[in-house]
Formats: C-alpha cells, sequence, structure tokens
C-alpha cells in the first residue's frame, strides 16, 4: 500500500500525461507496491482535481467486464471509473485524435438512469425499474500507460482508461431482450468487430447492478440522469485520423463518430 503522497505523486504523473498528451512508464515501475485500493485512491484523486476546476459527473464506466479481460488482468471482478462532463461526445461530430494518446473505440450498450439506483442491495430488476432508456454507445478510451502496457492497478488509477463517449437515442430496455443484442462495428464499410450484448456478465444490467454497489462502498450513488456504460460488446478498435466509426445494435440502432 502507497503512502499518501506517493498516491498524489501518482495521481500527477497521470495528470501530465493527459494534459501533455505523453504517455508515461506504468505505476507499477514507479510505485511496485501499488494495489487497487491504491489505485481508487488515486482515481478519486484526479477525478476531485478536475471537480474543483469546474467539472461534473455526468455517470460512470464499467470495465473489465468480460471473463477473458478480467483473466488476462488476474482479476476476478470488473473495475470503474467517472464519466464527466467533458468527456460527452457528439455523433457525427469529428474528435481530433491528437488530443489522445493512444485512442481505441469499444461498442457498448449504455444506460440513461430515471431514477436513482440502490446501492448495496442493488439488482439487475432494480436497474431496469430505474433505466429510462438504453442507448446505442460508443466508448473512447485511452491510456496515459505508454504502448498500453497496463496492469489492473494502471487502468484502474487512470480512470478505467477513459476518455470520451458518445450515445444515441435509444429504447425502454423493457421492449428489448437485453441478453441478446447483436452489436457491429464497421468503418468505411469495413468489419472491424461483432459481438452481443451477454458478454458483458452474461447481462449488461448485472454489470450496471456490480457498479451501484461498489460505489455504495465508495459513499457514491448512481443518480437519476447518470449515463452508465456497462462493458464492451466487442475487443476495443485503434483509432486512426479520418475514420469513421459506427456501433450498430439490432433493436436500437446505429451512433456514429468521426475522427481528424
Amino acid at each position: 500500500m502507497l503512502t499518501d503522497r506517493q498516491r498524489n505523486e501518482a495521481a500527477e504523473l497521470l495528470r501530465s500525461a493527459e494534459h501533455g498528451v505523453t504517455p508515461i512508464a506504468p505505476l507499477t515501475s514507479a510505485f511496485p507496491g501499488i494495489d487497487t485500493e491504491d489505485a481508487y485512491e488515486i482515481q478519486l484523486v484526479n477525478i476531485r482535481h478536475r471537480l474543483a476546476a469546474g467539472a461534473e459527473v455526468r455517470g460512470h464506466k464499467v470495465g473489465l467486464s468480460s471473463p477473458v479481460m478480467q483473466r488476462m488482468m488476474g482479476v476476478d471482478e470488473p473495475d470503474y471509473g467517472h464519466l464527466l462532463h467533458d468527456m460527452e461526445l457528439r455523433p457525427g461530430v469529428p474528435v481530433p485524435v491528437s488530443r489522445y494518446c493512444l485512442p481505441r473505440v469499444e461498442v457498448e450498450v449504455g444506460f440513461v438512469l430515471g431514477d436513482d439506483l440502490p446501492g448495496e442491495t442493488c439488482t439487475a430488476a432494480d436497474v431496469l425499474a430505474a433505466t429510462e432508456r438504453v442507448v446505442p454507445a460508443l466508448e473512447l478510451i485511452d491510456s496515459r500507460i505508454r504502448d498500453w502496457r497496463i496492469t489492473i492497478a494502471d487502468t484502474i488509477a487512470d480512470n478505467a482508461s477513459s476518455a470520451g463517449y458518445v450515445i444515441g437515442e435509444g429504447r425502454d430496455p423493457r421492449e428489448l431482450d437485453l441478453k441478446a443484442i447483436d452489436a457491429r462495428l464497421t468503418s468505411g464499410g469495413e468489419l472491424l468487430a461483432e459481438g452481443r450484448s451477454d458478454a458483458v456478465l452474461g447481462d449488461p444490467a448485472l454489470s450496471v447492478a456490480w457498479l451501484a454497489r461498489t460505489v455504495a462502498r465508495f459513499g457514491v450513488s448512481l443518480k437519476k440522469g447518470h449515463v452508465v456504460l456497462p462493458g464492451s460488446c466487442t475487443r476495443a478498435v485503434d483509432v486512426t485520423p479520418g475514420a469513421t466509426f459506427t456501433a450498430e445494435f439490432t433493436g436500437l440502432g446505429p451512433v456514429s463518430l468521426p475522427f481528424i
């Protein structure tokens, strides 16, 4: 476990890497004793820093929601990060790749909450009851760690490698089978990745419920109006300038994001 001074030093390294678009070596190199508790505290240091500068929390994201990714990272549960107002992107509005270190896109079935979620007792049924609509979504992920050489502690500290997101209109979740939504990611007519919503813990609503229970331990709640990204249905795809990525979902429709 790290000292408070070390946690603040690690947070400053990540802030500088993001602001300067200059990735750093893994935190595990500079702080070999770092663990997941340290990593969440480092994440919160930087979130508080951004909130003090005027940012607003617009939701949360879940990472490592597939068994394959969990095994790769050597963990047995997902992780999470914050979605802030300045991370919200607009469908069809070009995004400069130069803002980011090594960006990638992921395909997700997002949730927009119509009511607050309970905390420690939250279930998938609670999630469905509180969800205003499920939406087609693309998450823009980025790592302030050089070449994506991340451990679980690195990605958690780095706000779960989150950088931005875009969502479409969506539908009432009760009109869909949330475990059987097919998803495709294309660019320039080429199929880049495909998957299904049950790749996310078997049911993306379970991922949202896990998140509500987990953040409750830190005194955080998932509130009405928040966006929740429960995890990717497909593998992540590298972003290049000039590409336009379109995610298509059965029953939900598409959402697109161009890059320059």
